[in-house]
């Protein structure tokens, strides 16, 4: 189960920070994506992050968003800066688990099995 949250609206220029709570179950090792999507288009993959805290960033959002994590917690965040208009969208966090002791997948390239509900990000100008 995946539950966001931090979503709101802010003024262009601003920062959020959305949050993602997971539950790993039986699982020792995972795979943390977030994604966005505007009604009308395609979803966006945003950042990804894996049990051994390797990282990727779309374009988009580099330099600009910043994922991390709390593994004690169970929790992966995304730090959003410089926010624009155009970041205004539904953010989702989604994952996939593994038994394995290291996720052993490329985590850029993992299929998502489980995603959250949800949370709106409104950039106004």
């Amino acid at each position: 189960q995946l539950v966001e949250s931090g979503g709101g609206s802010v003024q262009a220029g601003g920062s959020l920070r959305l949050s993602c709570t997971f539950s790993r179950s039986i699982f020792q090792s995972w795979c943390m994506g977030w994604f966005r999507q505007v009604p009308g288009k395609e979803r966006e993959g945003l950042a990804t992050i894996d049990t051994e805290y390797s990282k990727t960033y779309a374009n988009s959002v580099k330099g600009r968003f910043t994922i991390s994590q709390d593994i004690d917690k169970n929790i992966v965040y995304l730090h959003m800066e410089s926010l624009n208009p155009e970041d205004t969208a539904m953010y989702y966090c989604a994952a996939d688990f593994s038994t394995a002791e290291f996720y052993p997948y490329p985590c850029h390239q993992t299929d998502f099995h489980y995603w959250g509900q949800g949370t709106q990000v409104t950039v106004s100008s």
